[in-house]
């Protein structure tokens, strides 16, 4: 198997999705509207003749009016955020929201960052799909990513669901469609693999088939996959970073088997546990993603910190940010589960803070977590609701979508605090420009610009009447229009530089650590393993390839640990071998956690490498009598 496709060839295979400027759906799903329509929003069960009146995002009125066919026809209005009221004391149950947003005057360029978490087809029926498709690419969302069941995928081992059946299929076609780019992510294994559905199936042959089935199923609808969601926390199945890598090999093996063409992604990281990623990078997993995935939620003084341990971690593979945000709490109402209005606002002031901070560390796709109406607890992460309808963040997800197109970071303007300011070279409405987001911690600060901007648009996309040369900043994110060139007159600091490429090829042999779970150390991502007794390890070697493999192992051990281990290993196509490694760790180890190393060579078919850290054990001190 050769290199795995460089990223810049598999965005080609990505630009053949549709691309077209999107057109709203005839009936509007979520009362948004481009500028230049007439807006026309339902109210619910109420009496013709009955007073309305609309209110953009600070809550003047801008419209009022009585209702004609239980709707409220506003006529045309400019782009923002607008909430419609009726009867009195604007009770929630008499209260409906709507957008007009700017419209794209080209289409989203396929290797435009903005992206966005959608999870569709777990939250909308399939009767649904198209109108929240159309939300995303009205918003100049590029990629989306989706949520995938591998048991109703593959019910029984080898038995698929057939063809065009399942609620994935749907998603993947209407979003593909939508001229939307898809990520999937899988969570869990079936039972009939694992009945701890929360961990990886415990032999790497089905990871491998399934992903090899649902990358064929779904090539040309489906460009990348994340072979899984987390699995370095607890929540998500608490693997080592030994673990990540042999699912990794064996899930990418199949994902190219299935698709050359596929963007294989990192089984995404939750957090940035040293010990766990570091256990990766000694795995050697590097020939096997194309992209190095993350998530945090984090304030966004902490990116450089966070990115930087991943980006260490990366072998110069592009980074991909799929879940982040900066989410707020919803109040009292347990049904509606909506934040303050106070709190929608500092909602919606995150999305650009937290999309220019992020891609100022460099991440080429960056997926806003969330799209629907969800919530954890009292976190609520949506930027809908449940019919759709937009809260303000919706509206600063399209800003951003529109100004920061194409963007990549040219650096962090010093401006001193409080004031974050952030410039890229971005193709706002299909115009090579750079683009400036600022705010501060607290309004007042002012930032002069070297040069007077295009346009200055606020954080919904509303453009200024007047584009100031001198910005008053907020919390408020502000996008300043500057031309080409304008960040030469800037004092900045450059973005992080990405890491040099690790070099090495995929080997279509895969080794494999079991050890039990409830022996496991996560947080230094160990094994743990009586001192002064022999123990033994099953480690399997399996053959992905085409063709029978035969090699050598040869065993790296600490100073002092005595240890065996099969040295030939024969392995028949599509098949795994079962060997023992038997570890005896000193008396007195050197380091409470130290590695043992397994390379092999398979000749034209690779040098497998296996790492497995192990934390020596005392023996438990007997009790004086």
């Amino acid at each position: 198997m050769n290199r795995l496709t460089s990223l810049a060839t598999v965005l080609l295979f990505a630009s053949a999705c549709p691309a077209a400027v999107p057109a709203p759906l005839a009936d509007h799903p979520g009362n948004v509207f481009l500028s230049g329509e007439a807006v026309t929003v339902p109210l619910a069960g109420i009496a013709d003749g009955t007073a309305w009146q609309a209110l953009d995002y600070e809550g003047h009125k801008v419209a009022e009016g009585r209702a004609a066919g239980g709707r409220a026809d506003i006529g045309k209005l400019p782009v923002g955020w607008y909430e419609v009221r009726w009867g009195e004391g604007g009770a929630p149950d008499r209260r409906i929201w709507s957008a007009v947003l700017q419209p794209l005057a080209v289409p989203t360029p396929p290797s435009s960052p903005i992206a966005l978490d959608v999870a569709m087809a777990w939250f909308y029926k399939e009767s649904q799909m198209p109108a929240a498709a159309s939300l995303c690419s009205l918003a100049g969302v590029n990629w989306v990513r989706d949520r995938l069941s591998w048991g109703e995928m593959e019910p029984k081992r080898g038995e698929f669901a057939a063809p065009d059946s399942t609620r994935y299929d749907a998603s993947a076609r209407i979003q593909s469609a939508a001229g939307l780019r898809v990520l999937q992510v899988n969570h869990s294994s079936p039972a009939w693999a694992n009945p701890n559905g929360k961990r990886f199936p415990p032999d790497l042959r089905d990871a491998y088939r399934f992903h090899r089935e649902v990358a064929r199923r779904w090539a040309g609808k489906v460009l990348a996959f994340e072979p899984w969601n987390e699995a370095d926390i607890v929540q998500f199945g608490g693997h080592t970073g030994a673990e990540m890598a042999s699912f990794q090999k064996a899930a990418c093996l199949g994902l190219k088997a299935g698709n050359p063409g596929v963007i294989v992604c990192l089984n995404v990281f939750a957090s940035p546990n040293k010990a766990i990623l570091a256990d990766l990078q000694d795995n050697a997993a590097w020939p096997y993603f194309d992209t190095f995935n993350l998530h945090h939620y984090a304030r966004t003084e902490e990116y450089p910190r966070i990115y930087a341990e991943f980006r260490a971690a990366s072998a110069g593979r592009p980074l991909w940010t799929t879940e982040f945000s900066m989410p707020v709490k919803w109040a009292a109402d347990e049904k509606a589960k909506e934040p303050t209005d106070a709190d929608l606002r500092v909602q919606s002031e995150r999305v650009a803070q937290a999309f220019a901070a992020a891609l100022h560390e460099g991440p080429r796709a960056a997926f806003y977590f969330l799209l629907p109406h969800y919530v954890e607890g009292q976190t609520q992460f949506g930027i809908v609701r449940g019919d759709l309808t937009p809260r303000p963040a919706y509206v600063a997800l399209a800003a951003v979508g529109r100004l920061l197109a194409d963007a990549r970071p040219l650096g962090r303007v010093a401006a001193g605090s409080p004031i974050r300011a952030y410039l890229f070279r971005a193709a706002p409405d299909g115009r090579q420009r750079e683009v400036l987001v600022a705010w501060a911690r607290e309004a007042g600060p002012e930032l002069a610009l070297p040069v007077k901007p295009e346009a200055v648009f606020d954080h919904l996309g509303r453009a200024a009447a007047d584009a100031p040369q001198t910005l008053r900043l907020s919390s408020a994110p502000v996008f300043a229009v500057l031309p080409a060139g304008t960040a030469a007159k800037f004092s900045i600091e450059p973005p992080p530089a990405a890491p040099p490429g690790s070099e090495g090829s995929p080997s279509p042999i895969v080794l494999q650590a079991v050890w039990p779970q409830e022996r496991t150390d996560l947080a230094r991502s160990a094994y743990r393993v009586p001192s002064q007794k022999v123990e033994t390890m099953s480690v399997y070697a399996y053959n992905f390839g085409d063709a029978p493999a035969e090699g050598r192992l040869e065993v790296t051990a600490p100073n002092g640990w005595h240890y065996q281990l099969p040295r030939v290993v024969k392995l028949p196509p599509g098949e795994r071998v079962e060997l023992a490694l038997t570890i005896h760790p000193p008396e007195e180890p050197a380091s409470p956690v130290e590695a043992i190393r397994i390379v092999g060579d398979f000749g034209s078919a690779g040098k497998p490498v296996l790492s497995v850290r192990v934390a020596p054990e005392p023996p438990a001190k007997k009790e004086a009598k």
